[in-house]
């Protein structure tokens, strides 16, 4: 991964190269990661993403605390191994315990760190942006974001209606001299 930021503290670019995916079965066979090119893109193309200038901080925080593996990991275990799929669901189940109410773990809201994924694109929908920017940072077709997330949408447009609606009323308002 690398990161280029645009000015001191503020947002960046992180270049995203490769997928790897981590398959419990595969791990009894000593094959816990395959290495992928990204979807849909030739096999050394990169994809570029935005990220804000809270996450450029974060980043170069780690990176400059813990550095990166040769080939630019930057989660790597003791070894400087990819970290085996059964370590993240550990890892990850401390954390949610850490961080989630009792309710809100009962609810399973995030199961495995991948919901984060779903969770981040609803998060940029709700804040407003715009659904074809947020298909391009997830990497995936607009179709496939009007398809996953077709709810956060309608939400979109029902603020967008109330927005249009009171300024409307605000310009009647004004012409009626009221």
């Amino acid at each position: 991964m690398e990161i280029s930021s645009i000015a001191a503290g503020g947002s960046g670019i992180t270049l995203i190269s490769q997928t790897s995916k981590m398959d419990l079965c595969q791990l009894t066979d000593g094959l816990g990661n395959e290495i992928h090119s990204l979807k849909r893109r030739a096999a050394k193309a990169t994809r570029p993403v935005p990220i804000p200038p809270v996450l450029v901080r974060m980043l170069r925080e780690r990176i400059e605390r813990f550095g990166v593996a040769p080939d630019g990991r930057l989660f790597r275990n003791a070894a400087g191994n990819y970290i085996e799929a059964a370590a993240y669901g550990i890892t990850w189940g401390r954390a949610c315990e850490a961080a989630l109410t009792l309710d809100e773990h009962a609810l399973a809201l995030a199961k495995r760190p991948y919901d984060l994924r779903h969770a981040g694109i609803s998060f940029w929908l709700a804040s407003g942006v715009d659904p074809t920017e947020c298909a391009r940072r997830a990497g995936q077709s607009i179709q496939v974001l009007f398809r996953y997330y077709a709810k956060f949408l309608a939400q979109a447009r029902n603020h967008a209606n109330a927005l249009i609606e009171e300024s409307m009323r605000r310009w009647d308002e004004l012409e009626s001299g009221a």
